[in-house]
């Protein structure tokens, strides 16, 4: 059975000395607005969810290639290994536990290259989740640094590669919020039993994510808020819901309002 009411959720997570989302663009430094805002796009959050998933067990579609468990070179060939003609939106979602959750868009040239002969399958997943920002703007703390090596070369000179730079978020505050949608849900079969994983997943969102840019315990989630609706349509917008949480402070405290008929479950982080 597909998912019987909407659901809302948001979450606290504290930054301390890592970058928790670093921008290509901009040597890598911690993303941040004009005004110096911190922000963890939500592309960033679903990897996140992804890799918890993965490492529980629960087949999914977009892999990194540093953590994934099967040969696949690319997504069309995972797509190809296990489906292959079979490929739809019903089979897609039923194989893949975050095509069924975010959505996918399947859109793949034939091996043979011949035009029009290629395929494209969008699904529209009911699980959408919000970038994450800062509560105030956040200190961006840059470093050089060298290697004690050459990568390449005799070994007589430095060469370019020795020299680098390394940034992180000195303390900060993120909050992001994300919503559940039960007729989107119909059309993917994304279930209530795959909401209570998810609601699992999210307290311990940076276990096992420990690398140079944010070392082990300098991500942390904080708190978990998840109200269920007593309906699919929901009893109010998520916008008003997740308004309800308010005056998050630098410290992770916050102030919760309340919403008459609507229960909210308060998790702590793992």
């Amino acid at each position: 059975m597909t998912l019987q009411n909407k659901i809302d959720f948001a979450v606290i997570l504290r930054v301390k000395n890592a970058n928790p989302n670093g921008d290509p663009l901009n040597g890598n430094r911690p993303r941040t607005d004009y005004s110096g805002v911190g922000e963890i796009t939500d592309v960033a959050i679903k990897r996140k969810i992804r890799d918890r998933l993965l490492e529980k067990g629960y087949p999914i579609f977009v892999q990194s290639d540093d953590r994934k468990n099967d040969d696949a070179t690319s997504l069309q060939d995972r797509a190809d290994k296990l489906l292959g003609k079979k490929l739809n939106r019903e089979t897609a979602c039923e194989a893949w536990f975050d095509v069924r959750a975010f959505g996918q868009v399947f859109a793949f040239k034939s091996k043979d290259k011949k035009a029009g002969d290629g395929v494209s399958i969008p699904v529209r997943g009911p699980v959408s989740i919000q970038s994450a920002f800062s509560t105030e703007p956040v200190n961006v703390t840059s470093t050089q640094i060298t290697k004690s090596v050459s990568g390449e070369g005799d070994g007589t000179k430095r060469g370019s590669d020795t020299m680098g730079m390394k940034h992180r978020v000195d303390n900060g505050i993120y909050v992001f919020k994300g919503s559940m949608n039960p007729q989107l849900a119909e059309r993917t079969g994304f279930s209530d039993a795959d909401a209570a994983v998810l609601k699992e997943v999210l307290p311990k969102l940076f276990e096992n994510d420990a690398s140079s840019a944010r070392p082990e315990g300098s991500m942390e989630v904080l708190k978990v808020f998840w109200w269920q609706h007593n309906s699919k349509g929901g009893q109010y917008s998520s916008a008003k819901v997740h308004q309800t949480l308010k005056d998050v402070k630098p410290d992770g405290s916050f102030e919760l309002a309340t919403l008459d008929g609507l229960k909210v479950e308060v998790l702590d982080g793992f």
